[in-house]
Order: structure tokens, then C-alpha cells, then sequence
């Protein structure tokens, strides 16, 4: 009969006198590798690195946010809180770290193996809260005279700690509607971006008319000073050779003849830096 059943694959039930429990029932446990020394009291599980340390047998750094499979065992209590042991083997060598928490100050001691990286500081020097240990949190909760001094010092904190949150209330206020400022500033941009390709269209015809090939710069304020100190006027070929310090004489001895002025020369332009009125007037 029993051959029979299990040739059949006939599954015996459980018997809770026989079988205790559901693990020696099913010959596992629901945490399978990680619960083979629960019976020591120790359970595998993933430990992350709370802070960075250096190893102490290959001297090699570990830096913050790494992971090892632990041993977790608890070795004793802060009051009711319990305390657990962290015992993990370098990823680089053959040493073991161990890690235990501290609830006292709510952080982690290396027991040994491992030197921390010294990154703390002082939370009241650095403006941040402070934890409440936990004789004074007793002391405010029996001690009413205590309670009141205590809240008096608070609220003179809170007096002196006013004007800065205003100040940073006042900042988060004004960027607050991020879409309206968003909207604000896109609108601005199109409109300078308008501005920009009507310039660059000025400068391309004019570099299409004047048949040039180098680049246009800004026009500067500078440029504008200089612009209006110039003076143009139209002047006859003889003051155009006078102005520019050649004698007519002597050029018409050396040509054999009359110098003559073509018409483009006698209308062209000539430039006068001079702000004399004297200058530009020929005897």
C-alpha cells in the first residue's frame, strides 16, 4: 500500500505531534539560505555601508552606499531598543568588518576590522537640530518648572530666527508660480530672438550691397561718438588736391598739361575730423 502511494506521488499530510512545525514538514525554511545559522541566532542579510571606512587588511577605501552579505545577530539592548551585530568579509581581501548600531546617538560603531572616514561635525556648529537625549526628554515630561524655562528659550530662538524666515519664505514666494516665471521668460527670449534676426537680416543686405565677405560686428556706442564727429562736404577737384598736399603746378609740369578732375572726383566726399568751422573753407 505504502508502494502504491508513492507510486501514485501521494502527498503525506502534515501531523502537527510528528512534524512540530510547517519548516521540518517541508525539510526548508521560508528564507532558505539566509536562515542556515538561525539557530546560532544569526541572520544573512544585506548590510549597505553607512558611511565611508578604510579596510584594515588591505587598507583599500569603501566607500559609502556598498553592499555585503552580513551576519546579523543581536548582542544587547539600549533600554528597550535592541542592538545588532554586523559581521560582513572585505569584497577586496580576506578580513572581516564588524559593524554594530548605536542607538544611543542613532549611528553605526565599527567593532573592528575597519577605520571610519572622519566626516562628522558638530550639529550645533553647523546650526542644525539637535537630537533630545533622552534623560532631559524624561526631565520635560516630569519636570514642569524645567518645561517652562525650557519653552521660554525656545521662543526666544524662535524671535531671533524670525527675520531669516521671513527672508526665506520671501524667496521660495517669488519663484513659487515656476510656470509664470517660465512663461516670462520665454516670452523674453522670443522677443530678443525677434530682435536678433532683424539685425542679422540688416547685416546681410548690407554685406550683400557693399559686396562684403567679412563678418559685421555690433554697432557699440563708441562707434555712435565717432559717427557723429564726422563731416562730409562736396568740394571741386582743386580743393581735393589742396586738402590731400599736392601742387597742382608742379603736377602739371610733370603730366605736361592742365591737371583735369574727373566728375566722380569732384563730387566725391571728403571726411573732416576737425570740429573748426576754418578748415573747411578755401581762400
Amino acid at each position: 500500500m505504502l508502494a502504491c502511494c508513492y507510486g501514485l506521488t501521494a502527498v503525506f499530510p502534515f501531523f502537527p505531534a510528528q512534524h512540530v512545525s510547517l519548516n521540518k514538514y517541508r525539510n526548508s525554511h521560508p528564507l532558505r539560505e539566509r536562515a542556515r545559522k538561525l539557530s546560532q541566532g544569526i541572520l544573512i542579510i544585506r548590510f549597505e555601508m553607512p558611511y565611508n571606512i578604510w579596510c584594515d587588511g588591505c587598507k583599500n577605501h569603501i566607500g559609502m552606499g556598498v553592499r555585503y552579505n552580513a551576519e546579523k545577530k543581536k548582542v544587547g539592548n539600549y533600554y528597550t531598543t535592541p542592538i545588532y551585530r554586523f559581521r560582513m568579509k572585505c569584497h577586496l581581501c580576506v578580513n572581516y568588518i564588524e559593524m554594530q548600531t548605536d542607538p544611543a546617538s542613532c549611528d553605526y560603531v565599527i567593532v573592528s576590522g575597519a577605520q571610519r572616514k572622519e566626516e562628522r561635525w558638530d550639529m550645533q556648529d553647523n546650526e542644525q537640530i539637535l537630537t533630545t537625549e533622552h534623560e532631559e526628554k524624561k526631565k520635560l515630561e516630569t519636570d514642569a518648572m524645567y518645561r517652562l524655562e525650557h519653552g521660554a528659550v525656545d521662543q526666544s530662538k524662535l524671535q531671533r530666527a524670525i527675520p531669516t524666515l521671513s527672508n526665506i519664505q520671501e524667496a521660495q514666494s517669488a519663484w513659487k508660480d515656476d510656470f509664470a516665471i517660465n512663461s516670462m521668460l520665454r516670452r523674453k527670449f522670443r522677443e530678443e530672438k525677434k530682435v536678433l534676426q532683424e539685425e542679422e537680416e540688416k547685416d546681410l543686405a548690407l554685406q550683400t550691397k557693399a559686396n562684403l565677405s567679412i563678418p559685421l560686428v555690433q554697432e557699440t556706442e563708441e562707434d555712435r561718438r565717432l559717427a557723429a564727429l564726422l563731416k562730409y562736404h562736396s568740394l571741386d577737384c582743386t580743393c581735393c588736391l589742396l586738402r590731400l598736399g599736392l601742387w597742382v603746378g608742379a603736377a602739371s609740369g610733370l603730366l605736361g598739361g592742365p591737371v583735369t578732375c574727373s566728375a566722380s572726383l569732384s563730387s566725391s566726399l571728403v571726411a573732416d575730423y576737425s570740429n573748426s568751422s576754418s578748415d573747411s573753407e578755401v581762400d
